[in-house]
């Protein structure tokens, strides 16, 4: 007799992952903590392609935040030098891979050639549907938060606002996620658990999952198993 087949579940539309771990990861190698972030790029292709697979339609990765400045020259330098390589290389085969590109940040922080780079990323796929992929750099939490006050501030001294019109679908529409449904599952690897100032507006009813892998070391199958735990969790949004 035949043995059931397993059903396969349908993964979260939106997924969003810290990725944590790189220094550990080298140090632990006794490697240069450049190394580990050479490493978590790497990492990083394997996941969004299997993500790709799964049917995700949305990935938004930590790829450096608003604190990561205070991290030593030489370590930030080498980041920036891995990322721009990275969209290099993404550019030349976003054809085939059909990623779509958005950076959530402000990017005005970033060298010239780097602010190319991304605006370039985003504007050569930009009819691309198989899964979009956002890159929050220079990011932090309550900065986009500061932003989109900011800007609706300026709506109502310009009289084209008044304070009563801004709820929270409004405010929402300055948000770098503009127009993306939020995350329904937000993955850290490396064992931390905390937010670290990671998608607070858009993470209100997410799941999260904490997982004791670094970064580089995070497979495919830790994905599988991050939403394999999302699917156990009973999703009540305030509910009984």
């Amino acid at each position: 007799m035949a043995s059931p087949k397993k059903e396969i579940l349908p993964p979260p539309r939106h997924i969003a992952i810290i990725m944590d771990g790189n220094g550990r990861w080298a140090k632990k190698r006794g490697l240069p903590r450049t190394a580990g972030h050479a490493a978590g790029a790497e990492t990083f292709r394997r996941i969004a392609n299997h993500c790709r697979k799964l049917g995700v339609q949305y990935l938004t990765v930590y790829a450096f935040s608003t604190e990561n400045w205070k991290r030593s020259q030489e370590e930030v330098s080498g980041i920036m030098k891995l990322l721009g390589r990275y969209l290099q290389e993404a550019l030349e085969d976003m054809e085939k891979n059909h990623v779509r590109f958005r950076f959530w940040g402000d990017l005005s922080k970033l060298s010239p050639e780097l602010q190319q780079l991304c605006l370039a990323a985003q504007s050569r796929s930009g009819g691309y549907q198989d899964v979009q992929v956002h890159f929050c750099l220079n990011y932090g939490g309550r900065d986009e938060i500061v932003h989109a006050a900011r800007a609706l501030a300026e709506q109502v001294r310009q009289g084209a606002l008044k304070p009563g019109d801004i709820d929270e679908a409004l405010f929402s529409q300055y948000l770098y996620s503009a127009n993306v449904p939020d995350p329904e599952l937000v993955i850290r690897p490396s064992g931390e658990m905390r937010t670290s100032n990671f998608l607070p507006w858009q993470s209100v009813y997410s799941e999260f999952v904490f997982m004791n892998v670094l970064w580089p070391d995070f497979s495919p199958q830790d994905l599988d198993e991050a939403i394999a735990e999302y699917h156990r969790r009973s999703r009540r949004f305030g509910g009984a």
